[in-house]
């Protein structure tokens, strides 16, 4: 008896806490997500966002090679990303196990041996993604107002090398572009700007 009322006190709490998450306006997520893309790609970029269930949809459709990604309302701060689309299977991939509960050394494996086996395609040509993220103080999700964010860029070049490439496997400065998982099927330049004090 008593584990049932606990029970039903845990699901209980666990629903008003879901209650509790707000989503954005289409309009917002829209906004805050193409901070992520670069000028000359925002008014084409396809959409993802949330809907009022938390669910993945599409909020606009593209006419050019990006996919946006809105904020996850249920995450503090921002994190919005903007990638070419060749890269959507291997990211809707990665937002499918994750969904399902696999943990991050999970989707790895799991992106890795069906990349081997070719039931994932990979991009056959270098892939950018453009991440811009900001402290939950400084980001209001419900008006889209953000302050000291910051950009990231990724450039995806499975199983790429440093002699490949000609990158080094760390920066040896701030800024510099270094090559991140080599010779895996997630290899990529990552580029990482000196961020504000």
């Amino acid at each position: 008896m008593k584990t049932g009322i606990l029970s039903l006190l845990l699901i209980s709490m666990g629903l008003g806490v879901s209650a509790q998450i707000k989503i954005p306006s289409a309009d917002i997520q829209i906004k805050t997500a193409l901070l992520s893309a670069p000028a000359d790609k925002r008014e084409g970029a396809h959409i993802l966002g949330y809907n009022e269930k938390g669910e993945l949809i599409e909020l606009r459709k593209g006419s050019n090679e990006m996919i946006c990604l809105a904020d996850d309302p249920k995450v503090p701060g921002l994190n919005v990303a903007c990638y070419h689309k060749d890269l959507e299977p291997f990211m809707k991939r990665g937002r499918d196990l994750k969904s399902i509960g696999k943990t991050p050394k999970e989707v790895m494996e799991i992106r890795d041996q069906e990349a081997k086996s070719g039931k994932l395609m990979l991009p056959k040509n270098p892939s950018s993604l453009f991440v811009y993220t900001a402290k939950p103080e400084n980001f209001d999700p419900m008006t889209g107002s953000v302050k000291d964010g910051y950009l990231r860029y990724v450039v995806y070049i499975p199983y790429a090398t440093a002699e490949s490439t000609g990158l080094p496997l760390k920066p040896d400065a701030p800024g510099m572009p270094w090559l991140m998982d080599p010779g895996t099927h997630r290899a990529h330049i990552m580029i990482s700007p000196p961020q504000k004090n």
